[in-house]
């Protein structure tokens, strides 16, 4: 089973290709380009370098979030067209589960987080050893996620863009300074590759093209923004 996955869901902009789980291709990029300018480039890169055809491909994946409003909008977008054009099912892959999948078997607890602006965070927990979901993805304060993980008692290891975002705060946090790790800068980005071992991991859930949709733990800031102008007149 051939399987292309897109990540768009954060800094990065991420492709997989895999077969029956294992890497045929993977490429990350961070430039000054968007993410709409990169990823249909990207996708014809990897049919190109890995030798197979679009046509070849059986499934589709992507980051359907959280993350990025736009981002994440892209990237479900290029999936469901994809889908469309090639009558192929669509598989979504939560952003944070596969942060997780990239530290895999460690000792502790694992707490992925975005950096949602605001002073809030998108995070969940999650089992080191099993990958077991501890808690459902949630916007939350900083220190609030981080008391959370404090109460397990265990050592903690920070990833995503959320642990570059506020490594200060995450590691001088008191509860947690002398057991909480935050990942290097090689490990805080998304690789493709984990979004796709967990898209391989829940093919059950494939759904038709037109069923696919973003992952939103709050409304986009145009919204926001409407909602306080609307109040500010009632």
């Amino acid at each position: 089973m051939i399987l292309l996955t897109m990540d768009t869901s954060g800094p990065v902009c991420g492709i997989a290709l895999t077969e029956d789980g294992e890497i045929r291709y993977e490429a990350v990029v961070k430039n000054n380009f968007t993410h709409s300018r990169n990823l249909m480039p990207m996708v014809e890169e990897a049919c190109l370098r890995s030798g197979v055809p679009i046509e070849k491909v059986d499934m589709f994946a992507c980051t359907v979030g959280p993350g990025s409003f736009t981002g994440v909008r892209l990237g479900v977008e290029a999936a469901k067209a994809l889908g469309h054009a090639l009558s192929r099912r669509v598989i979504p892959v939560d952003a944070l589960e596969a942060f997780a999948e990239g530290h895999r078997g460690f000792d502790g607890l694992i707490l992925p987080m975005q950096d949602a602006r605001a002073k809030q965070v998108y995070a969940a927990l999650f089992e080191g050893a099993t990958l077991e979901r501890l808690t459902d993805d949630m916007p939350v304060p900083l220190e609030e996620i981080l008391d959370m993980a404090a109460d397990d008692g265990r050592k903690v290891l920070v990833t995503g863009d959320g642990a570059a975002a506020h490594r200060g705060e995450i590691l001088s946090y008191g509860k947690l300074a002398s057991r909480v790790t935050c990942a290097g800068p090689a490990g805080i980005y998304l690789r493709p590759a984990c979004a796709a071992a967990c898209a391989f991991s829940h093919m059950e859930t494939a759904l038709d093209w037109r069923d696919l949709e973003p992952l939103y733990l709050r409304p986009p800031q145009a919204e926001r923004q409407k909602n306080l102008k609307e109040k500010g007149h009632e």
